[in-house]
């Protein structure tokens, strides 16, 4: 009944809310609002996308929201070549374009940075931040041994040229067992973050791992074999916590559990990180796409804590809102 009656809640906000901001529901001023908006991108930031177009579409019937997942660098492809209104991002785009094969940066053989294609292409766009994440290191739950890695540990465990093979390799006492290793592939905004603070650079790994875009494919793969290792966002270890869980981490100032309150202190430290969704400025010249990104942000904080995720601050939020009106004026 609860459920229910939040549900209820929402989506009456949504109907007086859209039509408060210019008639994304049929109102007396205005015909309803029709189209389709297409989303890709983060898988991390699936869940939200997916729980606020579901609420709008309850308001807005005419209005098909499409939200995907082909990972955070797979859908800015996709964003940066004009074929989706927006992408949902667990970092930021990637601004820094990079000398090729010859090694000398300006020349036509550097790789280009997402937001030099984006340029480009003519892509105008602008950042939302719409929630925080905690990124969660998990084992199953049959896993007994496991209580606390320092990020040092897991960079022993997931670098590049690691030497880890088992458990014990990490410390003495724990089993001479092997490690099941899963985690994001190369496309993942989580996998480049991970890479990053943990091991000094994006995308440097190993890859002798389950990889994989899909969240859940990596819990039942955890979640199946008492030695694996694997890392996500935090709001799938609460979805999932009959199965798998998060061991607490040591960044330096002692051992911390992911959750809520640590990402906001910045307790947890360095696996605490915001949520994005970059939408397209053309894109939200389109009525139906400007109703939804304001509905977007007046609900994100109730939407992304209902789906395990952590609300904006009051600083941040109002900084949104104040991005996404700057657009649309």
């Amino acid at each position: 009944m609860k459920s229910t009656m939040k549900k209820f809640s929402v989506a009456l906000a949504a109907a007086l809310f859209v039509a408060a901001c210019g008639g994304a529901a049929a109102s007396p001023s205005g015909p309803a609002l029709t189209g389709d908006i297409s989303i890709d991108g983060s898988g991390t930031v699936y869940p939200i996308a997916e729980a606020v177009a579901e609420e709008f579409q309850n308001a807005n019937s005419g209005v098909q929201v499409t939200v995907a997942f082909s990972g955070t660098g797979g859908g800015f492809k996709k964003f940066c070549a004009g074929e989706m209104d927006a992408n949902n991002a667990s970092r930021p785009i990637k601004t820094s374009d990079k000398p090729g094969d010859d090694g000398v940066a300006g020349t036509a053989d550097d790789v280009l940075s997402e937001a030099t294609i984006c340029k480009n292409a003519g892509i105008e766009y602008i950042e939302l931040k719409v929630a925080l994440d905690a990124l969660a290191v998990v084992v199953s739950k049959e896993n007994t041994f496991v209580a606390c890695l320092t990020t040092d540990e897991l960079k022993s465990i997931w670098d590049l040229d690691s030497q880890v093979e088992t458990w014990a390799d990490v410390r003495a006492e724990w089993p001479a067992e092997k490690i099941d290793l899963y985690g994001p592939g190369a496309d993942s905004g989580t996998f480049d973050y991970f890479t990053e603070v943990i091991n000094g650079e994006a995308k440097r790994s190993r890859s002798d791992y389950t990889a994989s875009e899909d969240d859940n494919t990596l819990v039942t793969g955890i979640s199946g074999s008492q030695y694996a290792l694997g890392y996500f966002g935090l709001a799938y270890v609460t979805e999932n916590a009959d199965k798998i869980r998060a061991v607490e981490i040591d960044g330096g100032s002692g051992c911390t559990a992911p959750s809520a309150d640590a990402a906001n202190d910045g307790s947890y430290a360095p696996l605490g990180r915001p949520l994005f969704v970059y939408a397209s400025v053309a894109a939200l010249a389109r009525p139906e796409v400007a109703a939804f990104f304001r509905f977007f942000l007046e609900n994100t904080n109730e939407l992304s804590a209902e789906v395990g995720y952590i609300g904006l601050n009051d600083a941040d939020l109002a900084a949104a809102k104040a991005t996404l009106e700057a657009a649309l004026k």
